[in-house]
């Protein structure tokens, strides 16, 4: 399987009044098409600004970054990102919320509609297509988010925290959809998350940080997913995936401050 992202002797540095404020220790890793990878670790260890540097957000300090075999010098359409701060038009109905990208590639109108339409069925917006975002949950308001992302047909898909500030119940429900979306649409996916279970559960690969200045301490494989995605029941009584998650936990536990 082909490398989609490469990131090479990458470290970074944040410059601040007081000097130069160091974010990252030396990072390498590669994440193979279709994979989808999480990343978990001590707040503050650098995470997001992996993130935003493979999104093409900042410049490294150090290192490269390559994504497709193409040196990142910038944001692009090979890549999407949804943050934890929903990001989605309020004046845009669902249906033309996840149409956004698209009507500004002008992909023609039969082509944009059916792509909405296999967007609004996998991340459960049947019924909602033409509701505002004040009218829906802050749960089906990230869904659009996701929606949004996938419609552009970016290559790689980058996820910080998307399902953060969501309830515990809409958590799981979202996380089993994304699954089942990411099996369908053979996306390469980095994904952040402070939440030990939520890295385990989505990932072909975990990502394990050190505290700031973090590097990759651990790499752990989780077995492959089916065709329909994880769901929650099977996992909590999988006595492998239940390992992991422990491994996992033991792992981020001895990086507490």
């Amino acid at each position: 399987m082909a490398e989609k992202i490469e990131v090479s002797g990458f470290r970074h540095f944040f410059q601040t009044e007081g000097g130069p404020v160091q974010a990252t220790g030396t990072i390498d890793l590669s994440i193979r098409a279709g994979e989808f990878v999480t990343l978990v670790g001590p707040s503050g260890c650098g995470k997001t600004t992996l993130l935003k540097a493979i999104a093409g957000f900042i410049t490294p300090s150090e290192g490269s970054i390559v994504c497709d075999g193409k040196p990142v010098k910038g944001p692009g359409r090979d890549r999407g990102v949804v943050f934890q701060e929903l990001a989605i038009l309020p004046w845009r109905t669902v249906r033309r919320n996840i149409a956004h990208g698209l009507e500004i590639a002008r992909v023609p109108r039969v082509q944009r509609d059916a792509t909405v339409t296999r967007l609004v069925g996998l991340m459960g917006l049947v019924g909602f297509e033409d509701r505002y975002p004040h009218e829906l949950s802050g749960g089906m308001r990230q869904r659009v988010a996701v929606a949004r992302t996938w419609a552009a047909d970016p290559e790689i898909i980058l996820m910080d925290e998307p399902f953060a500030a969501v309830d515990a119940m809409t958590r799981l429900t979202l996380q089993e959809e994304l699954g089942r979306l990411c099996v369908a649409t053979r996306k390469t996916v980095f994904f952040i998350t402070h939440s030990v279970e939520e890295a385990v559960f989505l990932a072909d690969r975990v990502l394990v940080m050190t505290k700031r200045p973090g590097t990759i301490k651990a790499v752990l494989d989780v077995p492959r997913r089916e065709a329909g995605g994880r769901d929650w029941d099977s996992f909590t009584s999988d006595p492998v995936m239940q390992k992991i998650a422990g491994e996992v936990m033991h792992l981020v536990h001895a990086e507490r401050v």
